[in-house]
């Protein structure tokens, strides 16, 4: 937990959901791409709503299904970002910054979901 008691990951995902949804407002405004940018809109702004939603869990295993939840929709992130430099709507620079985000979530979504999983094992 940070001082003001939200989570780091908590904090990392709502951060990158609004750099998320400021790219998909430019792809549409400047790009005209509407098909990637309205995926990556969801898969990236998913992450920080299943983090918060495990938070207020009712059980590890809610927290573990959410937080899995979350590690998926940032791989998902992961994959939209590569897309679409690969179709030239992003500069390397552009990627390289937002995919660099996108792969320190899913470090921290897999250290969460294996931590987790490995505590509710040895507690049955």
């Amino acid at each position: 937990m940070s001082m003001n008691g939200e989570s780091i990951v908590g904090q990392k995902s709502f951060s990158f959901a609004v750099r998320i949804v400021k790219l998909c407002q430019y792809l549409v405004t400047v790009k005209k791409e509407y098909v990637i940018s309205k995926q990556l809109s969801k898969s990236g702004t998913s992450i920080g709503a299943n983090v918060s939603e495990a938070l207020c869990g009712i059980s590890r295993k809610d927290f573990l299904a959410k937080m899995y939840i979350a590690y998926k929709e940032s791989a998902e992130s992961y994959y939209w970002l590569k897309l679409l430099f690969a179709c030239d709507y992003l500069t390397r620079d552009e990627y390289e910054s937002l995919a660099s985000d996108a792969q320190e979530l899913l470090k921290m979504l897999a250290c969460i979901t294996k931590t987790t999983r490995r505590t509710i094992t040895s507690n049955s």
